[in-house]
């Protein structure tokens, strides 16, 4: 697939724009919303990979930092059209988020204040519940047929639920893995497993790290390293990014005021794509659109450069029985975490009759009518607007 002709790789990149730019345009909720929405349009709708290959990947993405959901577009573009498609489907993926975000930070310039979004908010988050659960049932499949597989994803799911640390189970979880296999596995070369494990020791005390402008005047390379180095260290959900941001740009540097981070969370929270686009309203708050242009930059630039170097390396890890182990391991927890953080959502965000009345409906269309989640998005934000309009 690597080594096609520009004209064979031509319709495979166009194709791979297309789809990246509608989830981009769509892909509402957070990570786990984002990864389901990928695994719904490329493993059960087009048939590219199949769902042990799309865990395989997600699995590798949790193992380095940056905004999981990207580096999963990043990843399909390189299994489906190499180089080329990289730079198409991480590109077209984040591009509608950032002119979006864009958007909305122009008028929090010029006005003082966002949109009221909570409406359409209410719909998206009850419906993402349901889209998230249902690619979590398909990709499920294959790991519960593993009693390994299945004894750490569950465990996952209740240390984490107790506020045990992500990187740390998903490592744990491949460790258990790895010796899991070498009960019945004894090889010596395990070399493509030792080099595939990045920045471990990186994940405590990350805010710690500074760099070297330190300033409390704002420049656009101080913004520019910035966002290089959080893009270049940041492990778990795009959530974590919130306490870098709180601990830097609001307590030490003070670029930014509390309710300024507040407002750039919520713009992020109802963008389509990462919530790392959020750094593309704060760069334009802080610096205009060059600051923009410079926080994106250094935001993204890692997530391409990581999976440039990992992609290559996973199909080796599968193909060494003893190293796969380590794979499987943190593909359970990759799915245990999903559960998880499905749970937590239904929680946080099933609150009303009204949100559980779109939560089902969501899930009726999600399993009976195997609708586009594109088109539950969608629907779910009229119907959650509707509702509100309604209730007043």
């Amino acid at each position: 697939m690597l080594f096609l002709s520009q004209r064979e790789l031509q319709p495979l990149v166009k194709e791979l724009a297309l789809l990246f730019l509608k989830l981009g345009a769509t892909a509402f909720g957070g990570p786990a919303a984002h990864i389901a929405m990928m695994e719904e349009e490329i493993v059960k709708r087009r048939k590219w990979i199949t769902h042990e290959h799309f865990l395989d990947l997600l699995g590798a993405t949790n193992l380095i930092p940056g905004p999981n959901s990207t580096e999963m577009a990043i990843h399909i573009g390189y299994v489906r059209a190499g180089l080329r498609g990289v730079l198409v489907a991480g590109f077209c993926f984040v591009v509608p988020a950032i002119l979006i975000t864009l958007l909305f930070a122009e008028l929090y310039v010029s006005y003082g204040s966002t949109p009221q979004l909570s409406s359409l908010i209410f719909g998206i988050r009850a419906a993402i519940i349901a889209v998230i659960a249902g690619a979590v049932f398909r990709l499920s499949k294959p790991v519960l047929k593993k009693t390994n597989s299945l004894i750490i994803g569950v465990a996952v799911i209740i240390l984490n639920l107790v506020g045990v640390n992500e990187i740390l189970l998903l490592f744990s979880a491949g460790m258990v893995g790895l010796l899991w296999n070498s009960f019945s596995i004894f090889r010596s070369n395990i070399s493509s497993f030792i080099g595939f494990i990045p920045f471990l020791n990186q994940q405590y005390n990350v805010t710690s790290f500074s760099t070297s402008i330190s300033t409390n005047e704002a420049t656009l390379t101080g913004l520019g390293l910035f966002f290089l180095k959080i893009g270049s260290i940041l492990y778990g959900s795009g959530y974590v990014l919130v306490a870098f941001l709180q601990s830097e740009l609001v307590n030490v540097r003070h670029w930014l005021t509390q309710s300024q981070l507040l407002d750039a969370i919520a713009v992020g929270q109802f963008t389509p794509g990462p919530l790392s686009s959020t750094a593309t309203f704060i760069g334009y708050i802080i610096l205009g659109l060059p600051g923009a242009i410079v926080a994106t930059a250094g935001m993204f630039l890692p997530s391409f450069i990581f999976v440039l170097i990992s992609s290559p390396f996973i199909p080796k890890i599968r193909k060494s029985q003893l190293a796969s182990g380590f794979l499987d391991g943190v593909n359970a927890a990759s799915l245990g975490l999903m559960f998880a953080v499905t749970i937590s959502l239904a929680t946080s965000s099933l609150t009303s009759i009204g949100a559980w009345l779109i939560f089902l409906l969501a899930g009726i269309v999600v399993v009976i009518w195997n609708l586009n989640a594109a088109w539950i998005v969608v629907g779910s934000a009229l119907v959650g607007w509707l509702f509100s309009m309604f209730t007043k």
